[in-house]
């Protein structure tokens, strides 16, 4: 495990973040090529809107894991978490504009819709958590925030917590996809709470120990 862990951590090292960004950035225009070729089904603006919003949620996700994917397995990708962040706010923002611009098509019956419809009045809610998280994702803002950053940054744990709300609402009848994504988000945010020193016994031990060592 800890030969995995540094052979993992020395392949991240090679790779520029810009990488990250670029195939993260892919699927975007992608998706609304086949949106514009008959791809996505008989209903291409909801096969677009939900692409981008689950792939929003994907990233989300993604991100919340380097944290204990470092202090478990050893693992160290915290160098990807901001370009994960800021592809999460894209997809986001590609989601809402689908939406608002080829679903709704109209500013009335946008604001109608989120004081109406408890899951959008969520989904708008999650995305407004996104908003200042991708304003200060730059070192300027860093700087400028110190301790206030972080505290500002732990906004990811209620956008995620009303990404998967509003997924599980949208969701009609029972369905697993919805289900696992928010237990996921449920495990990540429970491994958060102070109950996580139970995390830190067996394998915790030598992993943290090696990815400080390794970093």
């Amino acid at each position: 495990m800890m030969r995995l862990a540094d052979a993992l951590n020395r392949a991240a090292r090679r790779i520029p973040v810009w990488v990250v960004y670029l195939l993260l950035a892919l699927p975007i225009p992608w998706f609304f090529y086949q949106g514009l070729t008959g791809g996505l089904g008989r209903d291409p603006v909801k096969g677009l809107e939900h692409l981008y919003g689950l792939w929003a949620l994907r990233l989300l996700i993604a991100g919340l894991v380097i944290t204990p994917l470092r202090r478990v397995f050893g693992v160290n990708l915290l160098r990807f978490r901001r370009a994960l962040g800021v592809m999460t706010f894209v997809y986001a923002l590609a989601h809402l504009t689908v939406w608002a611009l080829l679903d709704v098509q109209g500013l009335s019956r946008i604001w109608a819709d989120v004081l109406k419809r408890p899951y959008i009045t969520i989904g708008m809610a999650g995305f407004l958590c996104l908003v200042p998280l991708a304003a200060t994702s730059n070192n300027w803002s860093l700087r400028k925030l110190g301790a206030r950053w972080r505290k500002l940054h732990r906004l990811t744990y209620v956008a995620a917590l009303l990404a998967a709300l509003h997924f599980l609402w949208l969701a009609k009848g029972f369905q697993l996809e919805p289900l696992v994504y928010a237990g996921l988000v449920a495990a990540l945010l429970i491994y958060r709470l102070p109950l996580r020193g139970l995390w830190q016994k067996g394998p915790r031990g030598w992993a943290t120990r090696k990815g400080q060592q390794g970093s």
